[in-house]
């Protein structure tokens, strides 16, 4: 027998797509059920090349059916995802608005880390991060400190960066010559734009002009530093640049001369709007930090490794990911954008023609100090800071900070957390408290009852945690 099998798949919101006819030869009963179960499983990969039209046009519930079509179990998965939206309609709008496409919201855990000492104010800071034990290295980190005479801070300046990128063909000392009285238009097209940043006492700081024609033909660049007070200043900043791109094309028009503007936009490295965070204290303070090192053994153990971290890249890029499992958390709990922090503190970490850590340790005169400087712009106005929910509770609980006092809290819990992370690697290793606090995650994965996670941290409190050994224990206590 031989059946011939030609589906083309099509449905509301989806554009045919034609298959070409399968030939399948059946010899006896099994041979069907096996061709048969190629075929479902041939459907079921089908599904994921269908070309969804018009979906962003679509209504949510919509979206969500067709979504849920790549699924197994569509069923199941609405359910699931219905079961995180707001039950207040209005509150679950306000977040379906924050994105595009939206179907559902994707929870994360939102803890704090009490009694952090910065500059001799407590903090209770909120932190909003997935990962097992980075709130806990941080609270104890702050614990520890706080002993000590806390963290001490300073932002550096607040100076942001934006960017006019365009081509000039004219003569390189013209332009140059000319740039005083560019200058002069740009800031004079843009002073409707500045005048309520001005009151606030921020506005453009300074531009010049970069000369880039070496490296890509007629190319140049206005580099414009500005200060935007508490806000993000996004918005601000690109569009004084935009007008500045139309003012400048408006200029050499009047010249007879023209120039192309490639783009008019911020730049997230921000070197000067920096931050430097540190603690310090006597080595005798650290004595007991380590059972079989005094503090002086600790401390010079301590060095070497943050040591390491300036001189190899592989450990640099470790070591400055768990600065920032500290950093993020404080970003995101605050609305601000935490991809943009991470982008200027690895291009910073690349500014000397390596990449490198963050953070630096010495021991003088019998005196230990850790720091980290970092560049950081943060705001506490506009953005989803006005916007989000938490967020808003989140600047409240902190008390309601200036941006460079949310600056230094932010960086205050980087360092905590790179303090923690470098004191477990050169002390008993990272995986013991990792793990853990990573414990829970594995026994809800593997399913345990109530009685079997209390049984297992018992178990659990002077063994040493794998995800083979929980599994095992959970066996032999079913």
């Amino acid at each position: 027998m031989i059946i011939i099998l030609n589906v083309n798949i099509k449905s509301k919101n989806t554009k045919k797509i034609k298959r070409p006819k399968k030939l399948y030869k059946l010899s006896n009963f099994k041979n069907f059920l096996l061709i048969l179960h190629l075929v479902m499983e041939e459907e079921k990969s089908r599904k994921r090349d269908r070309i969804i039209k018009g979906f962003s046009k679509l209504l949510k519930e919509d979206k969500l059916k067709a979504v849920s079509e790549y699924i197994e179990n569509p069923g199941e998965f609405i359910a699931l995802l219905k079961g995180f939206w707001y039950s207040d309609s209005e509150k679950q709008k306000q977040f379906d608005e924050f994105s595009e496409n939206t179907i559902s919201n994707f929870h994360i855990p939102y803890g704090v880390s009490p009694n952090v000492v910065i500059n001799g104010k407590v903090y209770v800071v909120p932190m909003v991060i997935e990962e097992s034990s980075v709130v806990a290295a941080a609270s104890a980190a702050a614990k520890f400190w706080g002993d000590r005479g806390g963290f001490h801070a300073e932002v550096i300046d607040v100076q942001k960066v934006g960017q006019l990128h365009f081509c000039y063909k004219g003569d390189k000392e013209t332009l140059k010559n000319l740039m005083p009285e560019i200058k002069e238009e740009l800031l004079k097209s843009t002073k409707d734009i500045t005048a309520k940043m001005e009151k606030r006492g921020g506005g453009i700081l300074d531009i010049q002009l970069i000369d880039f024609t070496e490296k890509l033909k007629d190319y140049y660049q206005l580099r414009v530093t500005f200060n935007t007070c508490d806000s993000m200043g996004a918005n601000f900043i690109n569009s004084c640049l935009e007008t500045f791109g139309h003012t400048l094309q408006d200029y050499f028009l009047r010249k007879g001369e023209n120039v192309e503007i490639v783009m008019a936009i911020l730049s997230n490295y921000t070197p000067e709007c920096r931050v430097k965070v540190w603690v310090e204290c006597p080595v005798y303070d650290l004595d007991h930090v380590d059972e079989h090192l005094d503090g002086q053994g600790f401390a010079e153990k301590f060095k070497k490794a943050v040591d390491i971290a300036h001189i190899d890249e592989y450990r640099a890029t470790t070591h400055n990911k768990g600065i920032y499992n500290g950093i993020d958390a404080v970003v995101i709990a605050t609305g601000n954008d935490f991809r943009a922090t991470e982008a200027a503190g690895h291009a910073y970490a690349s500014r000397n023609g390596h990449y490198e850590s963050l953070s630096s340790c010495e021991i003088t005169d019998g005196m230990f100090k850790f720091w980290l400087e970092v560049p950081i712009a943060l705001g506490t106005v506009g953005g989803l800071t006005s916007l989000h929910p938490l967020a808003k509770e989140s600047l409240e609980l902190l008390g309601h900070p200036s941006a460079p006092e949310l600056m230094m809290i932010a960086a205050t819990m980087g360092l905590a957390n790179n303090y923690a992370a470098v004191k477990s690697l050169t002390t008993k290793g990272i995986q013991q408290g990792h793990m853990k606090m990573h414990l829970a995650n594995i026994l809800n994965q593997l399913g345990a009852t109530d009685e079997q996670k209390a049984a297992a941290l018992v178990h659990f409190k002077d063994v040493t945690v794998t995800y083979a050994a929980v599994e095992e224990f959970l066996k032999n206590n079913g």
